[in-house]
């Protein structure tokens, strides 16, 4: 099966992506802490792309209830693709022989957590049914369009009790926001599928 135009796309603009896209924390240097990768899993429907996405169990300890892209962190000698392939199939029942890889973002530094993150871009050539398989680690399973995510009526910013401000997302009654917000916006801009979007509109989390 060859790749669709757009997949090639996506693999041509990702070459060159630099972190200050997606985030605006700097690694700190000579960082030598924990690793994780998550898949920005890329499939198609109706001749539309669109990503899979998770909401984490409300029980979770870091993270609980949030949307996110599937991963978690690197076991001893595992590169970033195998973490992100293999968490894939332990949340969501995922099989990595149905993917091919496009590329890898650069790595990014999460202050919450103290993780660095290897987001690993795939096309979901072969798609099947995916459903979370630990509900004590995964609630729900979301293919979210492309369009429905750049729609600009689904586009906000967040304010976090702490005082964080960040872009965000209202779909499928999810709201993806955080490091997951601020990757998918650098993203979806990088790709040239963001429209413009009213930035002033703020919300308080959990309005």
């Amino acid at each position: 099966m060859s790749r669709p135009t757009w997949v090639e796309d996506i693999s041509a603009r990702i070459v060159d992506a630099q972190p200050d896209i997606f985030s605006r924390f700097a690694m700190p240097q000579g960082f030598e802490g924990r690793e994780s990768a998550v898949l920005i899993l890329f499939g198609e429907s109706q001749d539309v792309p669109d990503l899979v996405f998770i909401q984490r169990a409300s029980s979770m300890r870091q993270h609980a209830g949030q949307p996110a892209f599937p991963g978690g962190g690197l076991d001893e000698d595992e590169t970033a693709i195998e973490c992100a392939l293999r968490e894939a199939q332990e949340e969501i029942g995922l099989r990595p022989e149905t993917v091919e890889i496009i590329g890898e973002l650069p790595k990014l530094w999460v202050p919450v957590s103290g993780y660095a993150v290897t987001p690993i871009v795939g096309w979901w050539r072969e798609p099947h049914e995916i459903s979370p398989k630990d509900p004590n680690e995964v609630a729900r399973v979301e293919r979210i369009s492309v369009a429905d995510l750049v729609r600009p009526d689904n586009r906000v910013r967040i304010r976090h009790s702490s005082g964080y401000i960040g872009p965000a997302f209202l779909v499928h009654d999810l709201t993806i926001w955080g490091f997951t917000g601020g990757l998918l916006t650098g993203l979806l801009d990088l790709l040239g599928y963001s429209q413009p979007w009213d930035t002033s509109q703020i919300i308080d989390l959990g309005e």
